[in-house]
């Protein structure tokens, strides 16, 4: 089958890209033809024969940004002009979708996110547009909605409110949708009585991951820590739901000045450096400037990570809500202990409870024993590697792309 991808950015490091990258290698393994529409190819080698380039996708183009500030950041008193520019946005996307679809003799589409979150509105509505006209088969992976982001999506004019209620998720006949958690099954059964289908985030458990090499034996080394220190990871953004400021609270309260924190994630999704700064100030109250590393320099792509995995002695992960946890996954591949805060709604509905070894703190505190809990493993590298090797059994039988491509092959299959 030539399967149609449609999505705002692809090539970079959020979860929507890169698990679109695994659906990818298994619907090219189960022997479909790819081909993507996308507003930005990050780090992504483009082919050209296979890759479309279409910036009015991108979450950064005009029709986007505008969209997005007139509807929820400063709307309007007339909300018309901003539904106008929606509708002949849309439009023009949609003709381009239309076009694509047709050269490439495209037979079902992937919509990534795009018809779940209203972060494009244009983009969703095209998308919309394109499915009503063709009659196409879709499946929509839906990671996120905007019931789910507080205030974000929600606009002082319920004509707005009412248009992205319409159009995201988007609720057509011959709509399948993958939702990446239970809490999105539950909510597409309570909402709107439709079945969705539960396709957890996964990684390949089948490729080497996370060690040591010639090629990233200097990774410590170059961002500053000496052979006889120790480097805890936090591989995220720098966003305000990561939970940040807990892993730094970890390292004052452990009290070792031998022991690093490498955050390794960029703040560019941190809106006007709010949340990075105030990790700085942190930092500097609790005199932990040389503790702490900000190492996203040296980590310029995903690719990257399994070198810094291959030095780290234990991950933190102690964020407040996830749409699932990559990185949660990522740490298990990486055969690396985690320590975990019990984020919302995921964690111990979809992955909690599969057994894995981890020292899990409820509402980000940081109690004396579970800090206790902590340091037994820290300081113990034969108990690192039993968690590991442990841990990564049950995540090979619950998260591998074995488990995708079971999921695929019922999806596709029209």
């Amino acid at each position: 089958m030539r399967i149609g991808i449609i999505i705002g950015r692809i090539g970079g490091v959020d979860g929507v890209a890169l698990e679109t990258e695994k659906w990818i290698d298994i619907l090219k393994k189960l022997g479909h033809e790819v081909f993507i529409m996308s507003g930005e190819f990050e780090s992504w080698t483009m082919d050209y024969e296979h890759d479309y380039l279409y910036p009015a996708l991108s979450f950064f183009s005009v029709e986007a940004e505008w969209g997005q500030r007139k509807a929820f950041f400063e709307p309007d008193n007339d909300p018309d002009p901003l539904l106008n520019h929606v509708e002949n946005a849309s439009n023009k996307i949609y003709k381009a979708m239309l076009q694509w679809v047709k050269d490439k003799k495209i037979e079902a589409i992937l919509s990534e996110n795009a018809s779940a979150l209203p972060c494009h509105l244009s983009m969703g509505v095209a998308i919309k547009k394109l499915i009503i006209d063709t009659g196409l088969p879709i499946v929509t992976h839906d990671h996120d909605f905007h019931w789910e982001r507080g205030q974000r999506y929600v606009s002082k004019h319920d004509e707005i409110n009412n248009y992205v209620d319409d159009n995201f998720p988007l609720l057509l006949p011959n709509v399948k949708h993958a939702v990446i958690n239970t809490f999105g099954v539950e909510t597409f059964k309570n909402r709107f009585n439709i079945d969705a289908t539960l396709v957890p985030n996964v990684m390949d458990f089948n490729r080497v991951y996370g060690v040591p090499t010639p090629e990233n034996q200097f990774f410590l080394k170059d961002i500053g820590i000496t052979e006889d220190e120790i480097a805890l990871l936090q591989v995220t953004r720098i966003v305000r739901r990561k939970g940040i400021e807990t892993a730094i609270s970890l390292i004052d309260k452990l009290d070792d000045k031998k022991l690093k924190l490498v955050i390794t994630g960029n703040n560019n999704d941190d809106e006007n450096k709010e949340y990075y700064n105030e990790l700085v100030d942190q930092i500097h109250e609790l005199n932990l400037s040389r503790q702490v590393i900000f190492a996203d320099h040296k980590v310029l792509d995903h690719k990257d990570l399994s070198d810094v995995y291959a030095h780290g002695r234990a991950c933190t992960y102690f964020s407040t809500y996830e749409g699932f946890g990559n990185a949660f996954v990522e740490t298990i591949l990486a055969k690396k202990p985690i320590f975990v805060n019990n984020y919302k709604p995921v964690y111990m509905q979809d992955i909690g409870n599969k057994g894995f070894e981890t020292v899990m703190i409820e509402d980000s505190n940081l109690t004396n024993d579970k800090v206790q809990q902590m340091s037994d493993i820290i300081y113990n590298p034969k108990r690192c590697l039993e968690i590991g090797e442990a841990n990564f059994k049950i995540g090979k039988k619950h998260f591998s792309y074995e488990v995708l491509e079971e999921k695929l092959k019922g999806l596709f299959t029209f």
